[in-house]
């Protein structure tokens, strides 16, 4: 049943909406229905937003005034700060790298993995659900395009 939902939510996510297993993709994502791998939505439902687990903004902490770790993530300059361009923390990782989540430094930090330079983000959780983090995942795979 385990590997069932997981090859659902891989599936539904690189197809982008197809259904698999009964599910939707707005069941995935969980805390963020209306999640989807495009831009403009992770910058409004992730970015902008908190959610109904509790996570914060991400803006909270990375806008002009408190730039954490030398990122803004307010919309009008968020995508020009994240795709093709260094971690001021760890200059030698890509915070988005367009086709490559996995060498994505954003990923990195969303995930905790142990190569990560300071903490998981968000600081401190609650963290993004997999399903969250599957749909950054994809619009990165898709070549993180502004849309």
């Amino acid at each position: 049943m385990r590997r069932c939902l997981l090859y659902c939510a891989l599936v539904m996510v690189s197809t982008l909406g197809s259904v698999g297993c009964d599910e939707a993709l707005s069941d995935l994502t969980g805390p963020t229905p209306n999640l989807e791998p495009t831009f403009t939505s992770i910058q409004q439902e992730i970015f902008s937003s908190g959610d109904s687990s509790g996570r914060p903004a991400c803006t909270n902490c990375h806008n002009a005034v408190l730039l954490r770790g030398g990122l803004d993530l307010s919309p009008a300059v968020s995508y020009n700060n994240l795709v093709n361009v260094a971690s001021r923390l760890k200059p030698s990782a890509t915070r988005v790298l367009p086709n490559n989540p996995d060498a994505s430094y954003l990923i990195q930090k969303l995930e905790g993995q142990a190569s990560i330079v300071g903490a998981r983000m968000p600081l401190g959780g609650p963290f993004l659900a997999e399903g969250q983090i599957l749909v950054i995942r994809r619009w990165i795979e898709i070549g993180a395009p502004n849309n």
